[in-house]
């Protein structure tokens, strides 16, 4: 007997194991195991992996997410310091995906405010966190007060996620990612909106990665994730929306923490690239328009642009550096501030010809193998590695034009991801059809 009644956690999952549906009740006793240690390791483990093979339904998910919600503390932002909608996007993560850098201060430039709670890289794909912390003195764990007030002087704060925040989802993913079934939709989207509805948000955008560098390699099954996540989402009573975006191709041209920085900050500077720029600005319009500051996407597209030409954007991403214990100057001097590797070289493809295909994720494990990613989730990061100018699909390549410039620590590792890079080019002697670069979600 327990405090719920007469449930035990195996009869719970050898129902799911059966494919039956659980109800509300059984999910929050499982999950409220999860918070209170009281659920072993063992029978977590068991549970993901009978989610993974069976599914669950869209009011199982729902449940799952509120349950994990409700696992821990729940933030709430008062309308009378903070006058403008709380919004936030997130990203199933890609390379070169330097987007939350960049849009966070563009919405707050826009009069919202943005409490960006970010993650760390997980295999190819890199991290947010780990960008912002090649940043000196910033913090990506300030304490409650210290991110709020970022959030109220800035507009925006990208952080970590606290240890009182879905504590249950928490110790749910650290089970998950070692036992095989991160690839889960009803987890990954329990995992994603928990995380999100306790930040206390009134609208969420969602940018589903799809392609050779994404975790979600087709875009049926890119679709199916997107469409889960809005469904559970305005179940559990939160506006979102989602685009799906192409990762047949590195998003920005540098892939690396320090140098995605660097990356964002000139497009802030006025310097965008094409593909992050469209998908900059097609999350950002959806933001807008679900929250209700412009009345049709076109105007939330002239606003944005109008914070990026007259420079508010790159105030609000300063300010928030400054507020979370980083350097004043780094919009101005960037490179005076941001790590740099020892070595800095071209590299060639052996042949010439047009790029027709890239193998986007070989080249964020270059970056992993550079140092710049984590093989388990407790080792260091290089934080100055990585490829900067990485050839676009459709650019000539030839002996005077690289497929991308190297940031290595040594040698030895310089060499090694030479020949991922190469690895992950092919070249053909016409051009290839362009996908597009984003697709929107009705």
């Amino acid at each position: 007997m327990s405090e719920h009644g007469r449930i035990l956690p195996q009869e719970v999952i050898r129902k799911k194991r059966d494919g039956q549906e659980l109800d509300v009740g059984e999910i929050d006793f499982l999950v409220s195991g999860l918070a209170r240690g009281a659920l072993s390791e063992g029978q977590a483990a068991a549970f993901a992996m009978a989610v993974f093979f069976r599914g669950m339904t869209i009011a199982e998910c729902v449940s799952l997410t509120r349950a994990l919600r409700d696992s821990g503390r729940k933030l709430h932002w008062p309308k009378d310091t903070f006058d403008g909608p709380i919004v936030d996007k997130h990203s199933t993560g890609g390379v070169g995906d330097n987007v939350s850098l960049i849009l966070a201060p563009m919405l707050a430039a826009a009069g919202a405010f943005v409490p960006m709670i970010s993650g760390r890289g997980l295999g190819h794909t890199g991290g947010t966190l780990d960008k912002l912390e090649s940043i000196p003195g910033y913090q990506t764990r300030p304490d409650l007060d210290l991110f709020k007030e970022t959030v109220r002087q800035a507009g925006c704060a990208i952080i970590g996620q606290t240890v009182d925040l879905a504590p249950a989802d928490a110790r749910l993913y650290a089970i998950r990612d070692v036992t095989a079934t991160v690839e889960s939709i009803p987890l990954i989207t329990a995992s994603i909106l928990s995380k999100k509805l306790a930040a206390g948000l009134d609208a969420l955008v969602l940018d589903v990665k799809v392609g050779t560098g994404a975790f979600m390699e087709t875009e049926d099954a890119a679709r199916k994730l997107a469409e889960t996540l809005i469904a559970v989402g305005n179940g559990a009573g939160l506006k979102l929306n989602a685009i799906l975006t192409d990762m047949n191709e590195p998003l920005a041209s540098a892939a690396g923490n320090a140098l995605e920085v660097m990356n964002a900050i000139s497009f802030l500077t006025g310097k965008g690239e094409s593909r992050v720029r469209e998908v900059v600005m097609s999350l950002g319009e959806q933001l807008l328009l679900l929250c209700g500051m412009v009345r049709s996407l076109e105007d939330a597209r002239t606003t944005l642009e109008q914070v990026l030409s007259n420079g508010r954007a790159a105030e609000h991403f300063q300010r928030m550096v400054a507020c979370l214990g980083g350097p004043a100057g780094l919009i101005d001097q960037p490179e005076k501030y941001l790590p740099k590797a020892n070595i800095v070289r071209p590299v060639f493809s052996h042949g010439s010809g047009t790029v027709n295909a890239i193998d986007t994720r070989a080249l964020g494990l270059a970056v992993v193998a550079l140092g710049g990613g984590r093989a388990n989730q407790e080792a260091p990061i290089d934080h100055s590695v990585g490829l900067s100018a990485l050839a676009a699909r459709n650019s000539a390549i030839g002996r005077d034009v690289p497929l991308a410039i190297l940031h290595a620590r040594d040698e030895q590792a310089a060499r090694a991801a030479e020949a991922m890079v190469r690895s992950a080019y092919r070249l053909g002697e016409t051009t290839a059809p362009q996908p597009p670069v984003r697709v929107r979600i009705e």
